[in-house]
């Protein structure tokens, strides 16, 4: 059963590849879908980052990783990924996109 506001797999399949490349170097970063989740905890839920639940780790590392992706276009990246597998799923028409 996923939690709310989780990713899960089959949709963490398709985005895996992008919000969590293989790291070459340094320490290991936290778990970069946990990390995700607690980003949608906050923007799903309208909390403050400092109010986010334990169990995604310190909030200060999941705000840092949402500014992260945001600035090197992580996001956009992801978003556009989503967009095409809608069109060629026929479950989006550009027409009415905006």
């Amino acid at each position: 059963m996923v939690e709310r506001y989780a990713v899960p797999d089959h949709q963490w399949d398709m985005i895996a590849d992008i919000v969590s490349p293989p790291q070459k170097m340094g320490r290991p970063r936290r778990d970069d879908r946990l990390m995700l989740n607690g980003i949608f905890w906050i923007l799903c839920s309208g909390a403050q980052w400092r109010d986010l639940p334990e169990r995604f780790g310190s909030w200060k590392t999941v705000y840092q990783r949402f500014r992260q992706w945001r600035d090197d276009g992580t996001f956009e990246q992801v978003l556009s990924r989503l967009h095409l597998r809608l069109r060629q799923d026929g479950l989006m028409d550009l027409d009415t996109w905006m």
